[in-house]
């Protein structure tokens, strides 16, 4: 009798056991739909970037193998910085578990559960998702895009007659067709320069770079979502200036038109710190000379640069086109330590977007950036644009290259500022510097017919023989490659 007993203690207290009890089987009402109002339903809502809703029970079931197999791949939401690498605000990406639980109820057929126990829809913000603007512009009429053909590239001039300086701390932008227009770069225009220029050829916009040495405001592509500068911070609009809109639009085998509408936010007061952009390499790599060989499949864009003051980063985003893999940004700190800031390891064109730091991230005086960008220029590469894949450069069509990274950042101390912009000035000029030099030393290198490191002057291009003389400054009768460094045409002309 005592044994029996004995038995049935042990049988409740082995149920009792955590993982010992049945499952409990998710449910729509209690599970699912708090995951999906979270995650999905903000882009996936009528006259929003997803293409089909997901509010309703009905919305998610129908599709539920669909959204598990793009969770399971980590497609969406999108989110692409890798966890651990970098601590950012609104983060989109679903844990293991809650995929977990996704799974689950798709395998269990996708119970509805009690009504009651079904969440209200957030209340999202209709057309605006910052809410309305303090002033909305719009481009001066829709461009046409063709349904092939090159990408094009267009500026627009954005009159803002602003009364006074503004502060900018978020700008949002609404497409007239999001399939053809990938990004934008925002300028000053304080001298009203793009006014002539608009319209000129009979269309909205002008063509050209338009933009001259015009500091850049703001940026959006593909897949970006709005939000406000942190901490307070903003970015000077004066008083008088207008805006340059330049668009990179990319036909999709149909005939459309793009007239694009921004938003503009703006702070009640002046922030008391400012933004630094760091950008590595500068210019979206312009000046690396990017040549990436047919069938490489680990080329590697990288640079670094050293802070000369303490600072906080705020902010930071990559941009690149096909064929880029991965990319990541760290710094390492004057006793060694290294801080991660970013790291993408799958690089998705279609998925451009900025990521704010949950916390600003010291950095002090004597840290060195780094970054270090990946791109895959063979077969295996499903999204190489070219087949069989073929040498690509520099270039700002989506099937040529470009990349860099983007970090923001504002002094510790404000007074910091000057030595920081003059910082980030010497970085740009060093690696123009660079340019030059290294395409002195290929274009040398052309010229170089027999091979013996210096040039004869049979060997010079017929046009540059006139600075011969001047450049053998030893008299030899050749130049070494020292001497034709001072001759920056090298890097212009070909032989």
């Amino acid at each position: 009798m005592l044994t029996m007993r004995l038995l049935l203690a042990l049988t409740c207290f082995v149920a009792l056991i955590p993982g010992q009890q049945e499952a409990k089987v998710p449910t729509f009402t209690e599970d699912i739909a708090p995951l999906v109002f979270a995650s999905c339903t903000k882009c996936h809502r009528p006259g929003e970037a997803g293409p089909f809703s997901l509010r309703t029970y009905r919305d998610v079931s129908k599709r539920a193998r669909n959204l598990l197999s793009v969770m399971e791949e980590r497609i969406m939401p999108p989110w692409h910085p890798a966890p651990g690498y970098g601590e950012f605000r609104n983060e989109l990406r679903l844990s293991d578990k809650q995929i977990a639980m996704f799974r689950s109820w798709v395998e269990a057929g996708t119970p509805e559960g009690p009504a009651e126990s079904l969440p209200e829809l957030p209340e999202f913000p209709e057309g605006w998702q910052l809410g309305e603007p303090d002033l909305i512009i719009k481009t001066s009429g829709a461009y046409p895009v063709s349904a092939g053909g090159r990408d094009i590239y267009r500026n627009f001039s954005l009159p803002l007659d602003l009364p006074e300086d503004k502060w900018l701390t978020a700008m949002e932008v609404r497409p007239g067709d999001r399939e053809v227009l990938h990004h934008v770069l925002l300028f000053l225009d304080p001298s009203k320069q793009g006014r002539a220029s608009e319209g000129r050829d009979g269309k909205p916009g002008f063509r050209g770079r338009g933009v001259g040495r015009s500091p850049m405001v703001a940026g959006w592509a593909v897949g970006g979502q709005p939000e406000h500068l942190p901490g307070g911070l903003a970015i000077k609009l004066p008083k008088g200036c207008d805006l340059i809109l330049q668009s990179h639009l990319h036909p999709t085998g149909r005939k459309t038109k793009e007239q694009t509408t921004i938003g503009l936010y703006f702070a009640k007061e002046a922030p008391e710190r400012s933004i630094v952009s760091v950008q590595l390499p500068p210019l979206f790599g312009f000046l690396t000379g990017l040549d990436i060989p047919a069938g490489e499949a680990d080329f590697r864009l990288q640079d670094s640069f050293e802070l000369p003051c303490d600072v906080d980063a705020v902010t930071i985003g990559g941009h690149a086109h096909l064929l880029c893999r991965a990319m990541r940004m760290h710094a390492v700190l004057p006793d060694g330590t290294e801080v991660p800031l970013v790291h993408i390891p799958e690089w998705d064109f279609d998925w451009q977007n900025r990521y704010t730091f949950a916390q600003s991230v010291r950095l002090p005086a004597g840290s060195v950036i780094h970054a270090d960008i990946r791109y895959d220029n063979s077969e295996n590469n499903p999204d190489n644009p070219n087949v069989p894949p073929r040498r690509v450069k520099w270039g700002r069509e989506t099937s040529d290259e470009m990349g860099s990274l983007t970090l923001l950042v504002t002094p510790k101390d404000q007074g910091d500022l000057a030595e920081l912009q003059r910082a980030v000035r010497q970085q740009l000029g060093k690696a123009a510097t660079a340019r030059v030099s290294n395409s002195v030393v290929k274009r040398f290198a052309s010229y170089d017919k027999n091979g013996d490191e210096q040039l004869s002057r049979d060997e010079v291009p017929r046009q540059l023989r006139r600075f011969f003389g001047r450049l053998d400054k030893n008299g030899d009768g050749v130049l070494s490659l020292e001497e034709a460094k001072i001759l920056g045409s090298f890097s212009r002309r070909r032989p």
